[in-house]
């Protein structure tokens, strides 16, 4: 399984980014897809996930301001970030996981200044 996430870049507190996440798998529909993220100085933590029945989950920090979403015909889930935080500046990774093994792509930067 490869992940490759894009959609990274510079934005304004109160702006938005939208990330994306395509995976080179078969079956990608049975996968569940997480967003993780890593800021400087600090440990990697969950951001928001999907299951393989669209079920989704955010970390209290993000609640309400991102959306996770998946397009299964595209092998691609995206990360809409609004109200965008200072807080929110990291680097983002996609994850991938089925029966008990996890994939992980490279990660994207987003930074969050004005």
């Amino acid at each position: 399984v490869q992940l490759q996430a894009s959609g990274g870049g510079l934005a304004q507190p109160g702006g938005s980014l939208r990330l994306s996440c395509v995976a080179s798998v078969s079956n990608f529909d049975y996968y569940a897809i997480g967003w993780f993220r890593q800021a400087p100085g600090k440990e990697r933590e969950w951001v928001s996930c999907i299951s393989s029945s669209d079920s989704t989950y955010y970390a209290d920090s993000v609640k309400g301001r991102f959306t996770i979403s998946r397009d299964n015909a595209k092998n691609m889930v995206f990360l809409q970030m609004n109200s965008l935080k200072p807080e929110d500046t990291a680097v983002y990774y996609c994850n991938a996981y089925r029966l008990g093994r996890n994939y992980w792509g490279q990660g994207t930067l987003v930074t969050v200044s004005s």
